[in-house]
């Protein structure tokens, strides 16, 4: 079946339902792109490398530029969410399940964005899809084992990877410029830092952005032609759709999580946020071309207390960093229980 933009704006005013996932779905781009994509330049922010609006407007575009660009040559991560869970064979069930799913999703990234936490949004769609599959399926039934055991391993990739390489780079980086002076040190990692602050953007973009593309994409199938075709192809008007959607809310929130990651956790000079960076994007790619879903959120974090500890544990505040990991912690079985919630409710109204 043909998925061009003209066959899906006829398919989306004949059907509400389908609306409403697009709107949900777009609704969840736009939650992430607030909560998610301000950490790839949070440390940009935090060692005054740059300013808060001039770098949440490079955040915005290289996020577009991210999945766009990526997109047409891999999306490893998009086909691993699209086949992690099975809605069944009743469209309309499977449809109002996948809207459960999204208004969890954006009901624990809004609470999230209002107390300043960097909840993992990647985490809370995987957690959604699974709940609401779960609920629709009364059971396992509907969850892909081999697909879920990339979500454990894109856990440890961003928690020891992520912090064992913030820590080497860090030592590597001071070994290599020692015999810099200061000034000259900060003046290179200054533009250092937000090259790869960028990088980090554009890779979230494609992590990020591939996950929410999937679960559009999923919808539209599934309303425009009642089956699910696991050899998907993503129409290039749907990726820039997303794309923007993603860019728009970098550019209109951030600044509570720009504070908590880059501001309060490690107090930082421009080298380690180069570090922290560097490490981010090595993990964050490596997950990305691997086909691994991983929490930009938790990568980022998890690098930039390596590079605190680089120089001392006592550098990293410990209890901020252990309420952000409890968060991660929570977000699995919280917004799962709310998307098995939420479908429960919404099969009974509608």
């Amino acid at each position: 079946m043909s998925y061009d933009l003209g066959a899906f704006v006829g398919a989306l005013m004949g059907d509400p339902v389908l609306a409403l996932i697009v709107v949900l779905t777009l609704g969840a781009t736009v939650v992430n792109g607030a909560t998610d994509a301000p950490n790839a330049i949070a440390t940009v922010v935090g060692t005054k490398a740059m300013r808060p609006g001039p770098a949440i407007a490079m955040a915005a575009v290289c996020n577009f530029v991210g999945l766009a660009a990526i997109t047409a040559v891999s999306s490893a991560v998009a086909l691993t969410i699209f086949k992690m869970v099975d809605f069944g064979g009743d469209n309309h069930a499977a449809l109002i399940a996948l809207a459960a799913a999204m208004v969890a999703i954006i009901v624990w990234g809004v609470a999230a964005w209002y107390f300043g936490i960097p909840t993992s949004q990647s985490h809370s769609l995987i957690a959604g899809i699974t709940g609401a599959a779960i609920a629709l399926q009364g059971g396992l039934a509907g969850v892909n084992g081999d697909e879920w055991m990339k979500v454990i391993y894109g856990l440890v990739i961003s928690t020891f990877l992520g912090f064992g390489t913030g820590w080497l780079f860090t030592r590597l980086i001071k070994k290599l410029c020692w015999h810099l002076s200061r000034a000259k040190a900060n003046s290179f990692f200054k533009w250092a830092q937000i090259i790869s602050g960028a990088g980090v953007a554009v890779l979230h973009g494609a992590q990020d952005g591939q996950k929410f593309l999937s679960l559009c994409m999923l919808g539209i199938m599934i309303g425009m032609s009642g089956a699910v075709d696991s050899n998907v192809e993503f129409p290039f008007w749907l990726i820039i759709l997303v794309s923007a959607t993603m860019a728009l809310g970098t550019a209109v929130g951030g600044k509570k999580i720009i504070k908590s990651v880059g501001m309060n956790m490690v107090k930082m000079e421009q080298y380690q946020g180069f570090a922290a960076c560097l490490s981010a994007c090595f993990c964050i790619g490596l997950a990305t071309f691997t086909g691994m879903p991983v929490s930009t959120t938790h990568t980022k974090t998890t690098a930039i207390m390596g590079v605190g500890a680089e120089k001392s544990i006592r550098t990293v505040k410990w209890g901020l960093a252990g309420r952000m990991v409890l968060t991660w912690i929570l977000t699995f079985p919280g917004c799962g229980l709310l998307a098995f919630a939420f479908t429960h409710l919404f099969l009974m109204l509608f």
